[in-house]
């Protein structure tokens, strides 16, 4: 992220309400966290970028009003990544197994 001055001095991020407090990188986890839980993300029913924290976990997009949870930060975690991918690859697998008892 490109820092930004201005005649005074830096432009503080979301973290500048704390002041000189927690110290400098506690500070700048918060803002990179808060910035990337503030953009919109893509919504997974509608695929346009329209979803926006409700609440904690919530997640709704404004265009289809599709709700669902998520985490905390953001709508998709890593684990919950990881474990869609091996639900998929076990469907994949009973549906090949199907398949292959029908031909038989």
């Amino acid at each position: 992220m490109a820092k930004k001055y201005t005649r005074k001095g830096r432009v503080s991020r979301s973290a500048g309400r704390f002041g000189v407090r927690y110290g400098r990188k506690d500070r700048k986890l918060v803002a990179d966290l808060e910035y990337k839980m503030r953009m919109p993300h893509v919504c997974a029913r509608c695929a346009r970028p329209t979803v926006g924290r409700v609440g904690t976990g919530i997640w709704k997009c404004s265009k289809c009003d599709y709700t669902f949870a998520g985490g905390t930060y953001l709508p998709q975690t890593s684990v919950g990544k990881t474990v869609a991918r091996f639900v998929r690859k076990a469907t994949e697998k009973a549906e090949k197994a199907e398949k292959a008892e029908k031909v038989e």
